[in-house]
């Protein structure tokens, strides 16, 4: 109690002239109406300036919880999206190329991961996820996001995989125009990032800009139909045998972390069988 009257005792003329001014303060804002506006207005906008940061701050901060729950929304979209595709299919009436499509469309299942870790500009780039052996995750499954095609797992440990992403030299995707049904492979040539190429493109095929370039499903890898890119250029091969297309990748690589790995569990055995037929014709023609 003495140091409090001690302090008080010490500081009085500053503590009446505190006092004074909040007095002052109080009346010029309470008693004139022009001045009294410009203290709310100010004050609305500091404390709405500060909700907005403070509601930024929140927003950004939860952004990975909700992009993980979208990417869970979206492996259940794309398994339900399969299984619609088999039911039309069905209705089709040609028993025999829908019993072959609908033994593989049931078989695709979708496991979600993050991207921990990648690079963009070297020639062979590569991704590594979170998701490894322990969680059914086996070389030479596809990888794929919100957006479309990422690529393919290329080895995998317990806990951890790697991805040959699009931007990959060696990565080639066998591929399809939307709606001119046209084949052709996919590979990178280096440089940016949000751009690939469609080669061997015959020069029969009216391959419009803008068109979009697809899966073709005829690997166990991934299913027919899920987008990669946007025909950007149409332009002839190095030989003038065929066109190149420039295609932009719907897949932005600079932001990617949610992706999801689809799993075939059908595939060994399908390898196998092929792997013995080609033995089999080896035999025949020696």
């Amino acid at each position: 109690m003495r140091n409090l009257i001690d302090f008080i005792q010490k500081n009085l003329y500053w503590l009446v002239f505190l006092f004074l001014e909040v007095v002052s303060l109080i009346s010029l804002f309470k008693y004139n109406s022009y001045q009294g506006s410009v203290y709310f207005t100010t004050a609305n906008q500091m404390v709405g300036g500060a909700y907005r940061l403070t509601s930024d701050v929140s927003s950004y901060l939860k952004l990975g919880k909700e992009n993980a729950y979208l990417e869970q929304e979206n492996e259940q979209l794309r398994s339900e999206l399969l299984a619609l595709k088999k039911k039309l299919r069905k209705r089709q009436g040609n028993s025999t190329f829908v019993n072959i499509q609908d033994t593989m469309l049931t078989d695709y299942k979708f496991v979600g991961a993050q991207v921990i870790s990648s690079t963009l500009h070297r020639t062979n780039n590569l991704l590594t996820i979170d998701k490894g052996s322990k969680d059914g995750i086996r070389p030479e499954m596809g990888v794929v996001c919100s957006q479309g095609v990422v690529g393919i797992v290329y080895l995998t440990s317990r806990n951890y995989s790697i991805v040959i992403p699009l931007l990959n030299t060696s990565s080639q995707i066998s591929c399809r125009m939307k709606n001119s049904q046209f084949f052709g492979t996919m590979q990178w040539q280096r440089g940016d990032p949000d751009i690939s190429y469609v080669n061997d493109i015959p020069r029969h095929a009216k391959v419009e800009v803008g068109e979009i370039v697809e899966t073709n499903g005829y690997s166990d890898i991934f299913p027919e139909g899920i987008p990669i890119g946007k025909v950007k250029k149409v332009k002839d091969s190095s030989d003038g045998m065929s066109y190149s297309l420039e295609v932009e990748l719907f897949t932005d690589f600079k932001t990617l972390r949610n992706v999801s790995i689809i799993t075939n569990y059908t595939k060994p055995e399908r390898k196998a069988l092929e792997e013995k037929a080609d033995s089999l014709m080896q035999t025949v023609d020696d």
